[in-house]
Protein backbone atom coordinates (compact mmCIF):
# COMPACT_ATOMS: atom_id res chain seq x y z
CA UNK A 1 0.00 0.00 0.00
CA UNK A 2 2.85 2.28 0.51
CA UNK A 3 3.74 2.59 -2.95
CA UNK A 4 0.24 4.44 -3.67
CA UNK A 5 0.81 7.12 -1.08
CA UNK A 6 4.51 8.18 -2.55
CA UNK A 7 3.31 9.24 -5.83
CA UNK A 8 0.75 11.54 -5.31
CA UNK A 9 2.79 13.30 -2.27
CA UNK A 10 5.87 13.48 -5.43
CA UNK A 11 3.08 14.64 -8.04
CA UNK A 12 1.85 17.44 -5.35
CA UNK A 13 5.15 18.17 -4.95
CA UNK A 14 5.77 18.80 -7.94
CA UNK A 15 2.04 21.35 -9.21
CA UNK A 16 3.28 23.41 -5.64
CA UNK A 17 6.81 25.14 -7.41
CA UNK A 18 7.14 27.70 -9.34
CA UNK A 19 9.85 29.40 -11.35
CA UNK A 20 10.39 33.23 -11.01
CA UNK A 21 12.84 34.49 -13.58
CA UNK A 22 15.25 36.96 -12.21
CA UNK A 23 17.39 39.61 -14.71
CA UNK A 24 20.52 40.21 -13.12
CA UNK A 25 23.30 43.03 -14.21
CA UNK A 26 26.13 41.04 -15.11
CA UNK A 27 28.74 41.84 -12.27
CA UNK A 28 26.14 39.77 -10.23
CA UNK A 29 27.13 36.56 -12.25
CA UNK A 30 29.39 35.28 -10.17
CA UNK A 31 27.89 36.05 -6.71
CA UNK A 32 24.51 35.14 -7.98
CA UNK A 33 26.02 31.24 -8.09
CA UNK A 34 26.24 31.54 -3.65
CA UNK A 35 22.82 33.24 -3.27
CA UNK A 36 20.34 31.07 -5.84
CA UNK A 37 21.82 27.96 -3.74
CA UNK A 38 21.14 30.03 -0.28
CA UNK A 39 17.54 31.04 -1.58
CA UNK A 40 16.73 27.18 -2.24
CA UNK A 41 17.39 26.27 0.30
CA UNK A 42 15.02 28.49 2.67
CA UNK A 43 12.69 28.34 -0.53
CA UNK A 44 12.85 24.65 -1.97
CA UNK A 45 9.75 25.07 -3.71
CA UNK A 46 10.78 28.26 -5.77
CA UNK A 47 12.92 27.36 -8.22
CA UNK A 48 15.08 30.43 -9.92
CA UNK A 49 15.83 30.89 -13.50
CA UNK A 50 18.29 33.74 -14.23
CA UNK A 51 19.01 36.04 -17.30
CA UNK A 52 22.33 37.82 -17.05
CA UNK A 53 23.30 40.95 -19.44
CA UNK A 54 23.92 45.05 -19.30
CA UNK A 55 21.30 46.91 -17.22
CA UNK A 56 20.73 49.28 -19.91
CA UNK A 57 19.54 46.37 -21.92
CA UNK A 58 17.60 44.33 -19.30
CA UNK A 59 15.83 47.92 -18.87
CA UNK A 60 14.66 48.02 -22.26
CA UNK A 61 13.55 43.93 -22.24
CA UNK A 62 11.05 44.85 -19.21
CA UNK A 63 9.44 47.89 -20.89
CA UNK A 64 8.29 45.92 -23.60
CA UNK A 65 7.04 43.26 -21.35
CA UNK A 66 10.02 40.99 -21.17
CA UNK A 67 8.80 37.78 -18.47
CA UNK A 68 11.53 38.79 -15.94
CA UNK A 69 9.78 38.92 -12.39
CA UNK A 70 12.72 40.71 -10.68
CA UNK A 71 15.36 42.98 -11.90
CA UNK A 72 18.39 43.43 -10.20
CA UNK A 73 20.30 46.71 -11.22
CA UNK A 74 23.93 47.18 -11.49
CA UNK A 75 23.01 51.06 -10.70
CA UNK A 76 19.78 52.91 -9.05
CA UNK A 77 18.59 54.82 -12.49
CA UNK A 78 17.52 52.27 -14.41
CA UNK A 79 15.10 50.89 -12.12
CA UNK A 80 14.16 54.26 -10.87
CA UNK A 81 13.07 55.07 -14.43
CA UNK A 82 11.28 51.72 -14.88
CA UNK A 83 9.18 52.83 -11.29
CA UNK A 84 8.31 56.02 -12.94
CA UNK A 85 6.49 54.67 -15.95
CA UNK A 86 4.33 52.67 -13.80
CA UNK A 87 6.57 48.85 -14.18
CA UNK A 88 7.58 47.68 -10.74
CA UNK A 89 5.43 46.94 -7.88
CA UNK A 90 7.79 48.90 -5.40
CA UNK A 91 10.70 52.13 -5.70
CA UNK A 92 13.55 51.02 -5.97
CA UNK A 93 15.69 49.41 -3.57
CA UNK A 94 19.51 49.42 -2.82
CA UNK A 95 20.92 46.14 -2.16
CA UNK A 96 24.54 46.81 -2.44
CA UNK A 97 26.99 49.11 -4.08
CA UNK A 98 29.63 47.90 -6.05
CA UNK A 99 33.15 48.90 -6.80
CA UNK A 100 35.74 49.38 -9.15
CA UNK A 101 39.37 47.33 -9.62
CA UNK A 102 42.07 48.06 -11.93
CA UNK A 103 43.19 44.91 -13.56
CA UNK A 104 45.78 43.24 -15.44
CA UNK A 105 46.77 39.98 -16.24
CA UNK A 106 50.06 40.52 -16.32
CA UNK A 107 52.23 41.40 -13.13
CA UNK A 108 52.78 44.90 -13.18
CA UNK A 109 53.02 47.73 -10.88
CA UNK A 110 49.62 48.60 -10.77
CA UNK A 111 48.20 51.87 -8.67
CA UNK A 112 44.84 53.12 -7.38
CA UNK A 113 45.24 56.50 -9.88
CA UNK A 114 44.90 54.67 -13.36
CA UNK A 115 48.70 56.06 -14.05
CA UNK A 116 50.30 53.09 -15.11
CA UNK A 117 47.76 52.66 -17.86
CA UNK A 118 49.74 55.82 -19.71
CA UNK A 119 52.59 53.23 -20.14
CA UNK A 120 53.70 52.53 -23.86
CA UNK A 121 53.38 48.42 -23.05
CA UNK A 122 49.39 48.99 -22.42
CA UNK A 123 47.83 49.47 -25.79
CA UNK A 124 43.88 48.09 -25.17
CA UNK A 125 42.16 48.86 -22.06
CA UNK A 126 39.01 47.19 -21.66
CA UNK A 127 36.07 48.81 -20.00
CA UNK A 128 32.41 48.57 -20.15
CA UNK A 129 30.25 50.09 -22.69
CA UNK A 130 29.21 53.72 -20.96
CA UNK A 131 26.04 53.19 -22.75
CA UNK A 132 24.34 50.33 -21.46
CA UNK A 133 26.40 48.93 -18.50
CA UNK A 134 26.85 51.33 -15.07
CA UNK A 135 30.05 50.09 -14.35
CA UNK A 136 31.37 51.55 -17.70
CA UNK A 137 29.56 54.79 -16.69
CA UNK A 138 32.05 54.90 -13.50
CA UNK A 139 34.83 53.60 -15.38
CA UNK A 140 34.24 56.25 -17.68
CA UNK A 141 33.79 59.04 -14.94
CA UNK A 142 37.16 57.22 -13.28
CA UNK A 143 39.47 58.12 -16.41
CA UNK A 144 38.08 61.69 -15.99
CA UNK A 145 38.57 62.83 -13.06
CA UNK A 146 41.89 61.12 -13.57
CA UNK A 147 42.44 63.40 -16.39
CA UNK A 148 43.19 59.98 -18.44
CA UNK A 149 40.35 59.62 -20.93
CA UNK A 150 41.06 61.85 -23.80
CA UNK A 151 44.58 60.55 -23.76
CA UNK A 152 43.68 57.32 -23.47
CA UNK A 153 40.23 56.78 -25.73
CA UNK A 154 41.88 55.23 -28.92
CA UNK A 155 42.94 52.45 -26.25
CA UNK A 156 40.04 51.76 -25.03
CA UNK A 157 37.99 48.34 -25.91
CA UNK A 158 34.11 48.11 -24.79
CA UNK A 159 32.74 45.40 -23.41
CA UNK A 160 28.74 45.27 -23.90
CA UNK A 161 28.50 44.11 -20.40
CA UNK A 162 30.85 43.98 -17.31
CA UNK A 163 31.30 40.22 -17.89
CA UNK A 164 32.00 40.57 -21.53
CA UNK A 165 34.77 43.59 -20.54
CA UNK A 166 36.23 40.63 -17.88
CA UNK A 167 36.54 38.32 -20.77
CA UNK A 168 38.66 40.87 -22.89
CA UNK A 169 40.35 41.93 -20.30
CA UNK A 170 42.03 38.50 -19.25
CA UNK A 171 42.45 37.84 -23.02
CA UNK A 172 42.40 40.35 -25.74
CA UNK A 173 43.88 43.49 -23.77
CA UNK A 174 46.58 44.32 -21.67
CA UNK A 175 44.56 46.16 -19.23
CA UNK A 176 40.85 46.64 -17.74
CA UNK A 177 38.86 48.37 -15.34
CA UNK A 178 36.44 45.49 -14.23
CA UNK A 179 33.85 44.99 -10.95
CA UNK A 180 35.49 44.22 -8.28
CA UNK A 181 32.95 41.18 -7.02
CA UNK A 182 34.16 39.29 -10.57
CA UNK A 183 38.01 38.97 -8.47
CA UNK A 184 36.42 36.93 -6.04
CA UNK A 185 34.85 34.22 -8.04
CA UNK A 186 36.53 30.28 -8.11
CA UNK A 187 38.03 31.33 -11.72
CA UNK A 188 39.73 34.37 -10.73
CA UNK A 189 41.07 33.88 -7.41
CA UNK A 190 44.68 33.10 -8.96
CA UNK A 191 45.11 36.56 -9.87
CA UNK A 192 47.08 38.38 -6.82
CA UNK A 193 46.23 41.97 -5.04
CA UNK A 194 48.26 44.18 -5.32
CA UNK A 195 50.64 42.38 -8.55
CA UNK A 196 47.70 42.09 -11.01
CA UNK A 197 44.95 44.17 -9.91
CA UNK A 198 43.93 46.95 -6.95
CA UNK A 199 40.86 49.07 -5.98
CA UNK A 200 40.42 52.30 -8.21
CA UNK A 201 40.31 55.26 -6.48
CA UNK A 202 36.79 55.15 -4.41
CA UNK A 203 37.39 59.62 -5.10
CA UNK A 204 37.36 59.26 -8.54
CA UNK A 205 33.75 57.69 -9.22
CA UNK A 206 30.48 58.28 -8.09
CA UNK A 207 29.84 55.54 -5.48
CA UNK A 208 27.59 52.33 -8.01
CA UNK A 209 24.95 51.91 -6.12
CA UNK A 210 22.85 48.28 -7.08
CA UNK A 211 19.13 48.41 -6.78
CA UNK A 212 16.34 45.77 -7.48
CA UNK A 213 12.73 46.37 -8.64
CA UNK A 214 9.70 43.74 -8.80
CA UNK A 215 8.21 43.93 -12.41
CA UNK A 216 4.98 44.74 -12.11
CA UNK A 217 3.61 42.14 -14.66
CA UNK A 218 4.88 39.62 -12.25
CA UNK A 219 2.75 36.65 -12.40
CA UNK A 220 4.59 35.49 -8.87
CA UNK A 221 3.90 38.41 -7.18
CA UNK A 222 4.67 36.24 -3.48
CA UNK A 223 7.40 34.51 -4.99
CA UNK A 224 8.78 36.81 -6.14
CA UNK A 225 9.00 38.70 -3.13
CA UNK A 226 10.57 36.06 -1.36
CA UNK A 227 13.35 36.62 -3.26
CA UNK A 228 13.30 40.27 -2.62
CA UNK A 229 13.41 40.19 1.10
CA UNK A 230 16.20 37.57 0.67
CA UNK A 231 18.18 40.17 -0.67
CA UNK A 232 17.91 42.19 1.98
CA UNK A 233 18.93 39.31 4.18
CA UNK A 234 21.33 38.74 6.68
CA UNK A 235 22.31 35.63 4.56
CA UNK A 236 22.61 37.73 1.89
CA UNK A 237 24.31 40.07 3.02
CA UNK A 238 27.02 37.99 3.93
CA UNK A 239 27.51 36.26 0.94
CA UNK A 240 27.72 39.81 -0.99
CA UNK A 241 30.42 41.09 1.41
CA UNK A 242 32.11 37.69 0.98
CA UNK A 243 32.19 38.97 -2.88
CA UNK A 244 33.50 42.56 -2.25
CA UNK A 245 30.42 44.01 -2.03
CA UNK A 246 29.34 47.15 0.33
CA UNK A 247 26.32 46.61 2.19
CA UNK A 248 24.54 48.81 4.85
Amino acid sequence: MKRFFIIPILFSTILLSSTITIAIAANLSYVMVPLKKAFNKMHPNINVRVIRGSSGKLTSQIRHLAPYDIFLSANIEYPQKLYEENLTLFKPMVYASGALAIFSNKEQKIDHNLAFLTHDTIEKIAIANPKTAPYGVASKQALKNAKLYDMLENKLVYGESISQTIIYATSIADAGIISKSSLYAPQMLHYKEGVQWVDVDTALYTPIKQAMVIAKHTQYKKEAKAFYDFMLSSKAIKILKKFGYKVL
